[in-house]
C-alpha cells in the first residue's frame, strides 16, 4: 500500500516563474541529482507534456518510467500519475499545489504517493521519500531563483 508524503518550500518568485520551471519537464536532468533523462512523448494541444518517460538513477533506485501529467488552468496546481507499473514502482501519484504570497513569493506544496515492487522496511521508506522530497523542493528553489 503506498503512503502520502507533503512538503513545502517558500521560493523568491511569483507562481507563473516557478510553474514554467516546473513544466519545462526536458530541462529537469539539468537542475536535478537523480534524473539521467527526461524525453516528453505526448503533448495536450496548449504544448504542455502530457505523456513524460523518465529514466531515474538515485543510487540504490534505478528506474525507468513513464508519467501521465494534468494541469490546472491557472497553472496552481500540476499533478501526475504513473502511467503503468514499472520495474521498480507498482504506483506513483503527485503534485505541486503553488500559492502566491502578498511578498511575491510562492509556497509550494508537494505531495508524492509511491508504492514499490520491491520490499522496504517502513523506517527506511519514511526515510528515503523524506530526503527525496525535501532535495527536490531545495533544487527546485535553486533552480527557480537562479533564473
Amino acid at each position: 500500500m503506498a503512503d502520502s508524503s507533503t512538503q513545502s518550500i517558500t521560493i523568491g518568485a511569483a507562481p507563473e516563474q516557478v510553474a514554467a520551471v516546473i513544466c519545462d519537464l526536458p530541462r529537469y536532468p539539468e537542475w536535478t541529482d537523480t534524473l539521467r533523462q527526461v524525453q516528453v512523448l505526448e503533448e495536450y494541444a496548449d504544448g504542455y507534456a502530457r505523456q513524460v518517460r523518465f529514466t531515474l538513477d538515485a543510487g540504490v533506485l534505478v528506474d525507468e518510467y513513464v508519467l501521465v501529467y494534468e494541469y490546472a488552468d491557472d497553472l496552481s496546481r500540476i499533478e501526475w500519475h504513473l502511467a503503468a507499473p514499472s520495474r521498480m514502482q507498482r504506483t506513483q501519484r503527485g503534485s505541486y499545489d503553488l500559492a502566491g504570497n502578498a511578498d511575491g513569493t510562492t509556497t509550494v506544496t508537494y505531495t508524492l504517493e509511491v508504492e514499490l515492487s520491491v520490499g522496504m522496511l517502513g523506517m527506511f521508506r519514511r526515510k528515503a521519500e523524506r530526503m527525496i522530497m525535501e532535495a527536490a523542493l531545495k533544487q527546485l528553489k535553486h533552480r527557480v531563483e537562479s533564473i
